[in-house]
């Protein structure tokens, strides 16, 4: 599919991701390779994205493990549809089935609810699947030590069945937002990269890319002002993500500038936690920080 990692920043380009040169690599690799990616960062900095945008590139299926706490084996692998057996073994009682066959009936493929790690690696899958397990962090330790398991063969023993192992090994891609710390063991197996914040060029591209019929001077407002604000002390900083958001709704106003009236009224597609409104708004309300913060985003665009 890529045959140099600028023929791979080509593909994301078209896809409207920009990728910056240390990720392309790492990606190219994790491909040529076939190792899984990890990727770690801040929340809306676009580790998620690149494994959407991979699945398109590639023309394959994207398959989505969302981690949460307690998260186990039933709802990542797979489980038995309980009901549906049930239901069988009546049925071969009102039928006088023989009970050693109805046994074996239930289980059976038909029976099974296959989870996406299971899906991900199932022997039927003509090409390879992108596998992305999100948010890894917010998972347990114990999920970790399954995931490598899974991870070292890409094979699954059922053992009322088999084992199934892939036939066409999965892109995987793992995220961590890094509320806490991954074991050592799982990210050894893993090509890994930092996605950090992007710098204020790099950020007005992906505007221009990712907010179609957004004007270049907007874009570059946009990005300017974003840079300025991730340098103050909030909870959460705004990622790319909610740049999107802004310049779209900038974008469904008609805005072709940033205004003082523009910024308090749009306030809420940046910051997301009452107290980083409130934060911005003490300092907002601060004359010489409004001129000083507005006369460096125009002074972008000269």
């Amino acid at each position: 599919m890529f045959d140099s990692i600028e023929s791979l920043e080509t593909c994301f380009r078209n896809e409207g991701y920009i990728l910056e040169r240390s990720l392309a690599t790492v990606v190219y690799l994790a491909w040529r390779l076939r190792k899984p990616l990890f990727l770690e960062g801040e929340p809306g900095v676009g580790k998620t994205e690149t494994a959407v945008v991979m699945a398109k590139v590639l023309n394959t299926d994207l398959i989505r493990l969302q981690c949460y706490e307690g998260l186990d084996a039933s709802h990542a692998l797979y489980e038995w549809n309980y009901p549906r057996q049930i239901l069988a073994i009546k049925l071969g009682e009102q039928c006088e089935a023989d009970p050693a066959l109805v046994g074996k009936t239930i289980f059976t493929e038909e029976f099974l609810i296959k989870r996406p790690l299971l899906e991900a690696i199932l022997p039927t899958r003509e090409r390879e699947p992108v596998l992305l397990i999100d948010e890894i962090d917010r998972s347990d330790e114990e999920f970790e030590a399954l995931l490598l398991e899974v991870l070292s063969d890409f094979q699954i023993s059922i053992p009322e069945i088999g084992t199934l192992r892939a036939r066409h090994r999965p892109m995987v891609i793992l995220t961590s937002n890094r509320t806490r710390d991954i074991h050592d063991a799982l990210k050894r197996r893993c090509m890994y990269h930092w996605i950090d914040y992007p710098s204020m060029e790099k950020e007005r591209q992906i505007i221009e890319a990712r907010v179609p019929g957004i004007s270049e001077e907007l874009a570059q407002q946009v990005a300017a002002f974003m840079q300025r604000i991730r340098g103050k002390d909030f909870v959460k900083n705004p990622g790319v993500a909610e740049t999107l958001d802004w310049a779209s709704a900038l974008l469904a106003l008609d805005r072709t500038a940033l205004d003082e009236e523009t910024v308090e009224e749009t306030l809420g597609c940046i910051l997301k936690y009452k107290e980083d409104m409130a934060s911005f708004k003490t300092l907002w309300q601060q004359q010489d920080f409004r001129n000083s913060m507005l006369a460096e985003v125009f002074r972008s665009t000269c």
